[in-house]
């Protein structure tokens, strides 16, 4: 039976991009990462720019990377060590099914 694997997903701003991928690409993880620009809608104004409270969106930059169980622990540590107090927002999910077509 194959192991657990989880998917992280990680939304950040666009300012802590380059820190974010020097940082996962330091984990050995067999699979990699990707990452992706986003749209973030929030009804919480706080820390807006005034375009952005117009608009109605915020610019996030979106990670997802998938991890075994061993992995998700040490790797949830080291984001909480490097970027504890910065409003990252993540969340992780089992992975029913995975493969290549």
């Amino acid at each position: 039976m194959k192991d657990t694997e989880y998917l992280v997903t990680i939304n950040i701003t666009p300012s802590l991009e380059e820190m974010m991928v020097d940082s996962l690409l330091l984990l050995e993880s067999d699979h990699g990462f990707t990452s992706f620009p986003v749209n973030a809608h929030h009804h919480d104004n706080k820390g807006l720019s005034l375009a952005e409270q117009v608009t109605g969106r915020q610019k996030r930059i979106r990670f997802q990377m998938y991890v075994s169980a061993d992995e998700l622990k040490p790797l949830l540590k080291q984001l909480q060590q490097e970027f504890s107090g910065s409003g990252i927002q993540y969340w992780v999910l089992p992975v029913i099914e995975n493969g290549v077509f």
